[in-house]
């Protein structure tokens, strides 16, 4: 009894060694995935991609890549046109009406406002 419990005492000690080195020096532990780049990340690369980025050095090629960054981010992150729902929310929402209601009644205007 005493033989197999050393035995698996003496596993369990290899076993976690073993992970706790791994983790240690740098190989990759089971579920580590590389990740895909972020948002920031693509542009970074598509402004450093630039030939004029290359071309740059020191104070000049920061004040290129914060344009470059900024101009990336407004094209993609611009924000689609609102919907018609949407507008007729907030001009039913804007409603003097609206804004005097509560519960059931405002939600019965809302109703009548939106689908009118």
């Amino acid at each position: 009894m005493n033989k197999l419990l050393s035995t698996i005492a003496l596993g369990l000690a290899l076993t976690a060694g073993g992970a706790f080195a791994a983790s240690h020096t740098g190989a990759p532990m089971a579920g580590d995935a590389k990740k895909a780049p972020t948002a920031q990340q693509n542009k970074m690369k598509s402004c450093n991609a630039d030939p004029k980025a290359k071309a740059l050095k020191g104070d000049e090629r920061k004040k290129f890549m914060k344009e470059c960054l900024s101009a990336e981010g407004a094209s993609a992150e611009a924000k689609p046109a609102a919907t018609a729902q949407q507008t007729k929310m907030k001009t039913c929402n804007a409603d003097p009406k609206a804004k005097t209601l509560k519960g059931a009644e405002r939600k019965k205007f809302m109703s009548e406002c939106l689908s009118g």
